[in-house]
């Protein structure tokens, strides 16, 4: 009895740290549901978006919720994702539908956030849950986590790589361990298992994101459908690339091996 209540008490634990590290995603999912319903509004919603966006980052600095490193950490997400965008948007892959002036080849300037929160989300369970590696190979995955970010633009030219860069990155990752602490106690899973349920989770976030209007994709102009679930791998791929990102500017310690922990 006493085991189960104390791994009910670390999952909730766990629950609570994990809903902690999702508070800037949270919150500009939230504040994209509410501009939706906000009649006659003075500025195009996508503008009003982006402002959001700035103050939600700024306000998590000057709180204390996220670091210098934090932020530099999501400006970085951001950029990328905006480059991401403007591809995929050129080539059709989805639509921001909705004017407004900072718009740039389709593009709204707040859709780099959607990524930029995904950064504060892995910078956050970086230091909440005290996350440590062993075995990473950080050259390796720089090169394949890049691998993984052109592929889902040359795909539209060139035969689509995304299962072999998968099966690379399965090779890359193996004996890959991340560690990470909930309350007093350690826990280990794969680092490519971490990949996959983050991924996933971030595949129910895409769903809820499109459903409250944040882009559309080609068949839910008519009407909202559910994300396709090959998006799911997508993510599990694209997370990498904010992955390696974020362990790049982590403190070395944080990557430098660390005594295995008691199996379990």
């Amino acid at each position: 009895m006493d085991q189960i209540t104390h791994g009910f008490r670390q999952l909730l634990r766990f629950a609570l740290l994990e809903a902690r590290c999702c508070a800037f995603a949270v919150a500009l999912v939230g504040g994209i549901a509410v501009s939706a319903l906000l009649p006659d509004l003075p500025v195009a919603r996508y503008d009003l978006l982006l402002g959001y966006g700035i103050l939600l980052t700024a306000l998590a600095w000057r709180l204390g919720w996220d670091s210098g490193r934090d932020v530099a950490v999501i400006a970085v997400c951001h950029l990328v994702g905006l480059l991401f965008e403007l591809v995929k948007v050129r080539m059709g892959s989805w639509s921001y539908p909705e004017d407004a002036v900072t718009k740039i080849g389709g593009v709204p300037l707040y859709g780099g956030f959607l990524y930029a929160a995904v950064g504060s989300y892995v910078c956050r369970a970086w230091r909440l849950l005290d996350l440590r590696l062993t075995g990473y190979r950080p050259r390796i995955m720089a090169v394949l986590a890049g691998a993984v970010y052109l592929n889902f633009f040359s795909h539209h030219w060139l035969p689509d790589a995304r299962w072999v860069l998968a099966a690379l990155l399965l090779l890359a990752t193996a004996g890959t361990w991340v560690r990470f602490r909930v309350g007093e106690r350690d826990h280990r899973m794969p680092l490519a298992l971490s990949f996959v349920l983050i991924g996933f989770f971030l595949w129910i976030a895409e769903n809820a994101a499109t459903y409250v209007g944040a882009w559309s994709y080609p068949d839910q102009l008519d009407g909202w459908q559910p994300v396709s679930v090959a998006k799911f791998g997508a993510w599990a791929l694209l997370i990498t690339v904010t992955f390696v990102v974020a362990a790049a500017t982590a403190h070395p310690t944080r990557r430098s091996p660390a005594p295995a922990p008691d199996p379990a």
